[in-house]
């Protein structure tokens, strides 16, 4: 159960402990790794990044048939191939991400433009005008750490709230590098008291809000034409706030060779927490539909069912697909 100083609708599950042998272990390799992809020329990091997280994938039974279901129910009309040409897409653009990880401590606000360049800085101009704070409703799309990194950059500082990560020797490190760019984080075990403080003084805080909720913290939307449960807690923390609310991704440009941190228009919140919620999860939808490849599909995102409705990530079920909703999302 949710503390009552927890945010609503964010995760505060707690993580069975783990042993200090596999924390360092993991440790060591990670940053081997980005040791490793640091020294390289950005073109052969990415390269590398996406070796690693392919074999990370292809060693994982599980990960490879929930990267292969989700896309199932999300794409049925498209042949195999295709979702795994969109899954193989999804390792390059983790490659890429961690190539850039590997190159954040020592980004400048001259150096970053290499990598990185705004598109609809404007919509966050002028919600921070109003004074009541900047919620961006972000996704584990493009490049996250690279959007808020870059933001607090070359714009100002903001609050990003996290899930600590389950190894507490990475969640130490990635924090003191997403902090590097005067970044605060507001971890999702704290309370929801850090988020309203920072909206009530006027400045952003992001939250990635795209991940399967619990059906005690959560409310049932349609997603790619099924029931999904999403995180209530951002509707209600704009509502309550009455803070402006930006999505905002780091999208990959083919043809530029680097992201776009794009912006889009603010998004109506109406004080009803289903269907705002529903709201901002189907112009995601849309945005994914246009990015497919850059979505993390390996996230069991349609695990909480509505009442009734079998679990959808069994081995064995991989050939079983729900009604979908034709309701307009």
């Amino acid at each position: 159960m949710r503390s009552p100083n927890s945010p609503p609708g964010l995760d505060s599950s707690h993580r069975p402990r783990r042993s200090a042998a596999r924390n360092w272990a993991e440790y060591i390799l990670a940053r081997a790794c980005l040791a490793l992809a640091g020294l390289l020329p950005f073109p052969l990091a990415c390269h590398f990044g996406t070796a690693v997280i392919a074999l990370l994938v292809a060693s994982s039974a599980k990960l490879r048939h929930t990267a292969m279901r989700n896309l199932e129910l999300a794409f049925p009309e498209l042949p195999r191939a295709k979702r795994k040409q969109i899954l193989q897409g999804m390792c390059l653009s983790l490659g890429r991400m961690l190539a850039l990880i590997a190159r954040m401590h020592r980004l400048t606000p001259s150096t970053i433009s290499r990598y990185i360049r705004y598109d609809g800085l404007h919509h966050f101009q002028n919600a921070q005008k109003q004074g009541r704070g900047v919620l961006f409703f972000t996704a584990h799309l493009g490049n996250w750490e690279l959007s808020a990194f870059a933001h607090g950059l070359l714009t100002a500082p903001m609050h990003i709230v996290v899930r600590p990560l389950d190894n507490p020797l990475l969640d130490a490190y990635l924090c003191r590098l997403r902090a590097r760019s005067g970044n605060r984080i507001i971890s999702k075990r704290e309370s929801a008291r850090s988020i309203l403080k920072a909206l009530q003084s006027n400045q952003a805080v992001g939250i990635l809000a795209d991940q399967n909720a619990s059906a005690a913290e959560g409310v049932f939307i349609t997603f790619f034409g099924l029931r999904a449960c999403a995180h209530a807690g951002f509707a209600r923390l704009a509502a309550r706030s009455g803070a402006s609310v930006i999505p905002g991704f780091a999208l990959w440009s083919e043809e530029e060779g680097r992201w776009i941190l794009r912006f889009y228009p603010p998004v109506t919140v109406t004080g009803d927490t289903a269907s705002d919620t529903q709201r901002l999860h189907s112009q995601l939808e849309q945005i994914i539909r246009q990015y497919p490849d850059q979505w993390l599909w390996i996230h069991r995102r349609w695990k909480t069912r509505p009442p009734g409705e079998p679990p959808l990530y069994e081995m064995s079920s991989s050939n079983e697909r729900p009604a979908r909703d034709n309701r307009a999302s």
